[in-house]
């Protein structure tokens, strides 16, 4: 079985040349990143009518300036989507164009809140899911923790076992390596089962 892997990467001297076992762990974590990239549907990139369903939403709430609504709409998406400044205000600008929406200067910003007419259209689509609610969670959750969860519990796990190739003893090492080693049956056993 040839994985091109090192069966002791962090073991011996040497770890952090080019082709060492540094660089064999670098390369694995980076393999498990793009694993997990390639999330069905594409990117995190968001069509233009979902920034604005999602201001509308988000002003439905509260009023707020440019900048909470950017960083309200990452945090709601758990990071997987953050609009950049180049869509959120345009259509802010277009929102008040329309009449659905006005700014007020407060503190040196302008926050954006619902005309009546605006109201009326967010309340149109409160029974929708947020755009920044990803297909996964629209369909029960079943696929959320796939793309969200898990790669970050994988990048951990690479991680910690970074830190030991770093500075542990040999001994400490073994120890890693022989958890890694149970973790990885544990995880298959997991896919055996019915």
């Amino acid at each position: 079985m040839n994985n091109s892997f090192p069966s002791n990467p962090f073991g011996g001297s040497g770890f952090g040349g080019a082709g060492g076992p540094a660089s064999a762990l670098f390369e694995a974590m980076d393999q498990l990143r793009k694993t997990f990239d390639q999330r069905p549907g594409g990117g995190s990139r968001m069509a233009r009518g979902d920034v604005r369903t999602a201001v509308l939403t988000l002003l439905a709430e509260k009023p707020m300036h440019g900048y909470q609504i950017i960083n309200e709409i990452a945090e709601r998406s758990g990071g997987s989507w953050k609009p950049s400044a180049g869509s959120v205000y345009p259509t802010l600008q277009l929102l008040a164009d329309e009449g659905l929406i006005e700014a007020e200067e407060q503190n040196g910003r302008k926050t954006y809140s619902l005309t009546e007419a605006g109201r009326a259209v967010a309340d149109e689509s409160a029974d929708t899911p947020a755009p920044w609610v990803s297909s996964a969670e629209k369909d029960g959750g079943r696929d959320s923790a796939r793309f969200s969860a898990l790669p970050k519990a994988g990048v951990d796990l690479a991680a910690a076992a970074a830190q030991i190739g770093r500075s542990g003893s040999p001994e400490q090492v073994q120890q890693a390596i022989e958890v890694l080693d149970e973790a990885r049956r544990r995880l298959y056993s997991i896919l055996a089962q019915d």
